[in-house]
């Protein structure tokens, strides 16, 4: 059975920055498509950042793109966000997510990925 559970979530001032962390069991995240995505209230999850497996391509939301970098510790079997100049549209509810293929035209879509995590929350002041 796999299992992700997020940890690191907090509130932050804008500005900020944060490092939230997924450990994984049940599968190696190494052999994974990693990917984190984030839930404002009244709005959709959407993709923020991914890494490929067997490698480290990476790909992010424009949004955050210089500000975010998602790292992958295979040795302790997690995959992090750290997150820099923190912006209050920033907040919401991060969630870690697993998936098998790496495909350019879909990492975006939650569709593309097998497990998620329970989410951590992210709030980020003005």
């Amino acid at each position: 059975q796999v299992q992700l559970v997020e940890s690191g979530g907090g509130l932050v001032q804008a500005g900020g920055s944060l490092r939230v962390s997924c450990a994984a069991s049940g599968r190696t995240v190494s052999q994974s498509v990693m990917a984190w995505f984030r839930q404002a209230p009244a709005k959709e999850r959407e993709f923020v950042a991914a890494i490929r497996n067997g490698g480290g391509s990476a790909r992010y939301t424009d949004s955050v793109k210089g500000r975010f970098t998602i790292c992958r510790d295979n040795a302790k079997n997690t995959v992090a966000l750290q997150m820099n100049s923190l912006k209050s549209e920033d907040t919401g509810v991060y969630y870690c997510a697993a998936g098998t293929t790496w495909s350019v035209m879909h990492q975006h879509r939650p569709s593309s990925y097998n497990y998620w995590g329970q989410g951590t929350q992210v709030t980020v002041s003005s």
